[in-house]
């Protein structure tokens, strides 16, 4: 089945390429691999400007550090592709790793049990943002602004505002902490679930059916699709991704307080954003994603690595996020203006004639 997809693709991209000319079939796969082949650039001219960037260390501190945001950039991938924005892969993790923590300390639960639990709450606490969006009507920004900030509140409330340490068995540290193949283990934690919402959302009816609610609403509400449901779904994925990475994050620094989080959320709906440009551009996609992280990632390293000061990263990142937003609305525009263009050019038959 590979490899009939395979040449199958192939197929198609030489009938493109006989039928539309070459320079515009170089025009179309620039738009759709350019940042792929931008972030294969930036490896290049780093390792070869910085000699300490082309190594086992670097690759490594950037698969540890930049895995979370990846989980959480596929977190919030799951709710824009039913056209919603989820701000909870934010504001979520200030909570979901703290009680990750507390749960064994305070309450006695073993890591096991801590984990099923932040999983469980965390799937609840998507399912309520999914009601207020689907059910209440309310704007997701709105939505999970406004539960996101009672959630911050319930953070510092439980924590009192001081930090929860306090002596956790070595399995919870090596949820995070593992190697395989001299690589952590967290950058295979984001090439699973990327796989599996790889599967889910481009090989399967579900995927179809949330791209169809993002993408018209109205047109999938014709063709039965319930949109109500398929939003509360997205809802509680994205949320419990986000308490799954919650726990990493507390297995990575031992450590629950409330200043936690909120840090995450910028890149994470910028890698998301940026997603959108390439791979599939103009609809947000789970490789995209995946790209736009790893554009984000070895972008902001390889500046730090030139002696780039503390106020670059955020720098880099907002810039990048506008810069993506507009990219991802001109792809958007042209891939509709060319769907157009293409009915405007069927032949009329029997069958579509008008009576």
């Amino acid at each position: 089945m590979a490899q009939t997809s395979v040449k199958s693709t192939a197929l198609e991209q030489a009938v493109s390429l006989r039928r539309d000319g070459f320079m515009p079939w170089l025009s179309q796969q620039s738009t759709r691999y350019g940042l792929l082949w931008l972030c294969v650039i930036l490896v290049l001219v780093f390792s070869l400007t910085t000699p300490t960037f082309a190594s086992m260390l670097t690759l490594n501190a950037i698969l540890e550090t930049k895995s979370k945001i990846a989980l959480l950039a596929l977190a919030a991938t799951t709710t824009m592709i039913v056209g919603k924005i989820d701000l909870n892969v934010g504001f979520g993790i200030v909570l979901w790793h703290i009680l990750a923590i507390s749960l064994q300390i305070q309450f006695g639960f073993s890591w096991q049990m801590a984990v099923i639990t932040v999983l469980v709450i965390a799937a609840l606490y998507g399912l309520l943002n999914g009601i207020l969006v689907a059910l209440a009507d309310i704007d997701s920004f709105v939505a999970t602004l406004g539960s996101g900030t009672v959630l911050y509140a319930i953070a510092l409330w439980h924590s009192g505002g001081r930090q929860i340490v306090g002596d956790l068995p070595d399995a919870f540290y090596d949820l995070n902490s593992t190697a395989l193949f001299g690589i952590p283990i967290s950058a295979f934690y984001v090439l699973i679930v990327a796989i599996i919402l790889w599967i889910i959302t481009e090989h399967t009816p579900i995927g179809r059916c949330m791209y169809a609610v993002g993408g018209n609403p109205a047109a999938a509400r014709l063709n039965g699709i319930s949109i109500k449901k398929y939003t509360i779904v997205s809802f509680i994925a994205s949320s419990t991704l986000t308490g799954f990475t919650g726990v990493l994050i507390a297995a990575q620094q031992g450590v629950g307080q409330a200043s936690v989080g909120m840090d995450y959320l910028l890149p994470a709906l910028v890698g998301a954003f940026l997603g959108s440009t390439t791979i599939r551009p103009g609809r947000v996609n789970v490789w995209g994603t995946v790209v736009g992280i790893a554009i984000l990632a070895i972008g902001i390293s390889g500046i730090q690595q030139f002696g780039g000061a503390f106020w670059v990263e955020p720098l880099f990142n907002g810039t990048t996020l506008l810069l993506s937003i507009t990219i991802a609305g001109y792809a958007q525009r042209k891939r509709l203006s060319n769907q157009k263009l293409v009915q405007k050019k069927e032949p009329i038959t029997p069958e579509t004639q008008p009576q």
